[in-house]
């Protein structure tokens, strides 16, 4: 009799398969919701400011999630030998891994976080920005600096939780922490209980203070008797061997996030060609696909949990069935939120601008954002899959291909030797996730990435 794994607990059924899917998937999808929820009123609130400090914020954070995904090789890293260890039944080396995590996120956080707080002024400036907005927007980086370390130590800690099957102590930590950045948020921009206003400034503080309160509780999670993960004296010494094979599986998960964020910054070179309405319309396009796509990202997490302690647990069949199930039921959903949003197309875009022209080039891109949802759900699913074995390389291939080759590609063509309309630019997109889901499945149906070895 099969047995998948899901946080302990054995599965030996396609239904309870599929009920442990979802039991991992939901609570992901709720806290990486709340994440997008904060960012989104944060904007809001600085933008009652002015135009200077909502750029300035504006750019300082794209400069924060760069720096994020130096994180991204040590998140990977935990979440794939976690699922293996507690999947194998070896809760101890689990715990090994989330210290050499915290060690190797902790000096990554330094070595980010002090050059960019020093010469956060010309990072800003470098962006084309100048006057009010290269000051505010350092201001709010040298704010928001200081709580990077935390920030890193906090999510390590959830990743290592996610690993071990444990979905609902960082959602319960995560709404906790974002209840208090958006309250800190108010406080500290606007001013009030004897607080004087700061404007970006106090959003860059509030972010840092929240890290801290997330640092503080994740520690003691890991303290409470009934924890999946503990840390103690007996797994605090530093283990630079564990820690380097940590980063090895993590790595090329960093460096796929950024050839992403690079990617997406040349597809919107590319729209701009089609002049400012086709612009404001990416960054429309860009806040819906922000939204349509948080389901992915918790099946991709459930995917990575419950392929990896299946694989620790040796169980392969186990480990294939856990992810195409993912793979289901990440369709199902957003195949549903993709009729949602080609329906409601013009409403959507007409609630964020009234400018006719600028709705006029929304529209077509919401619709092709809306018949991308089977296709990123996939593409989204089975990366999860394939990271938790430990296969990272994978996905980083699928990405140059698909996203640099397709639809890069083809939307520099349409634009500039082809001389179609902005709506081709739009449907590279189609094609960019038809080829990664494409090879993704491939690779997931092979079986080549129960070969990998961690």
């Amino acid at each position: 009799m099969g047995n998948a794994v899901a946080g302990g607990v054995v599965a030996d059924s396609d239904s309870r398969v599929m009920r442990h899917v979802w039991l991992l998937a939901w609570p992901a999808i709720l806290t990486f919701g709340l994440e997008s929820l904060v960012g989104l009123v944060d904007t809001l609130m600085v933008g009652r400011l002015g135009a200077g400090p909502l750029a300035g914020v504006g750019v300082g954070a794209q400069v924060l999630h760069a720096a994020h995904v130096v994180f991204i090789a040590v998140g990977s890293g935990t979440i794939a030998l976690v699922a293996r260890f507690v999947g194998a039944g070896d809760r101890g080396q689990a715990e090994k891994v989330l210290a050499q995590s915290l060690y190797a996120s902790s000096v990554l956080a330094v070595v980010v976080a002090l050059p960019i707080f020093v010469f956060a002024g010309p990072i800003v400036a470098a962006f084309g920005v100048e006057g009010t907005v290269i000051e505010e927007g350092a201001a709010y980086l040298r704010f928001v600096m200081l709580g990077v370390p935390m920030a890193a130590a906090f999510e390590m800690i959830a990743c290592a939780f996610r690993g071990a099957g444990d979905m609902r102590t960082p959602l319960a930590l995560g709404a906790v922490v974002n209840v208090f950045n958006i309250a800190a948020n108010y406080v500290l921009i606007f001013g009030a209980f004897g607080i004087p206003a700061m404007g970006a400034r106090g959003s860059g503080l509030a972010s840092t203070l929240a890290f801290s309160l997330g640092a503080i509780l994740a520690f003691l999670a890991t303290r409470r008797g009934d924890a999946v993960l503990g840390l103690h004296r007996q797994v605090a010494k530093p283990d630079w061997p564990l820690a380097k094979r940590m980063l090895q599986i993590g790595f090329p998960a960093a460096v796929e996030q950024f050839f992403l964020q690079i990617g997406f910054f040349l597809y919107l070179k590319v729209a701009a060609l089609y002049g400012t309405a086709a612009m404001a319309a990416y960054f429309i396009g860009v806040r819906i696909l922000a939204m349509s796509f948080l389901p992915g990202l918790g099946f991709s997490a459930a995917a990575s949990t419950m392929v990896g302690q299946s694989l620790g647990a040796g169980n392969d069949r186990s480990a294939e069935r856990s992810g195409w199930e993912a793979c289901r039921l990440a369709m199902m959903l957003m195949s549903a939120i993709g009729v949602a949003i080609f329906a409601g197309a013009e409403w959507i875009a007409a609630a964020f601008i009234s400018d006719a022209a600028v709705i006029a080039a929304a529209v077509p891109f919401i619709r092709t954002l809306a018949l991308a949802q089977p296709l990123m759900a996939l593409d989204f699913t089975l990366g999860g899959s394939l990271r938790g074995a430990g296969d990272t390389r994978f996905p980083l291939v699928t990405l140059i291909l698909g996203f640099y080759g397709v639809r890069l590609g083809f939307a520099y063509l349409a634009a500039t030797f082809l001389g179609l309309g902005l709506e081709w630019v739009w449907a590279a997109l189609l094609g960019d996730y038809a080829v990664r889901s494409a090879l993704k499945a491939g690779r997931f149906h092979g079986g080549r990435w129960k070969e990998v070895r961690v």
